[in-house]
């Protein structure tokens, strides 16, 4: 049903995969050189900084499958959300969007990984909060997963006892 609390777990981690498109994800800046490195998930900026903080763009990347990902995600959840019926279909469907969030994950490191090479500087960028919600996504979808798995064993056990 729609108001158990799997439903908000599921609800909560949809929102938090339509929240990452709006949030940066990580960001580096070499005070030497006055560049700067940010990612979000349209977009990896390489910019140049004068000394009063405005910002010029050098060159940019697409990162679109972070994006593609995030909303695939949020999508995924809200299906799962709507399968209330088929409880085995809607464990399948979360262990599908757990591999989308870790894709989304693993994608969002990998640009990182790409930003790091473009500015070279000491230590090596800042996690911002799009990056770490998608673990918060994981968690959402965990516990929905576990609560739904834990109603399916109480109907089984009511139907034993019929």
């Amino acid at each position: 049903m729609l108001q158990r609390i799997q439903s908000v777990f599921l609800l909560v981690s949809a929102i938090v995969m339509v929240a990452i498109l709006f949030l940066p994800m990580w960001n580096m800046y070499n005070p030497e050189t006055m560049e700067a490195v940010k990612l979000t998930a349209f977009q990896m900026a390489y910019v140049s900084v004068d000394a009063s903080g405005v910002e010029t763009l050098i060159s940019s990347k697409d990162t679109y499958w972070i994006a593609v990902l995030a909303v695939l995600g949020a999508t995924v959840a809200l299906i799962s959300i709507f399968s209330f019926k088929n409880r085995l279909r809607q464990m399948q469907l979360n262990t599908l969007n757990s591999l989308i969030m870790g894709g989304c994950l693993l994608t969002s490191y990998f640009y990182s990984t790409k930003g790091i090479q473009v500015v070279q500087g000491a230590g090596g960028g800042n996690f911002q909060i799009g990056f770490y919600i998608i673990a918060i996504a994981l968690l959402c979808n965990s516990l929905g997963n576990r609560f739904i798995r834990k109603d399916e064993k109480l109907v089984r056990s009511a139907d034993r006892i019929r």
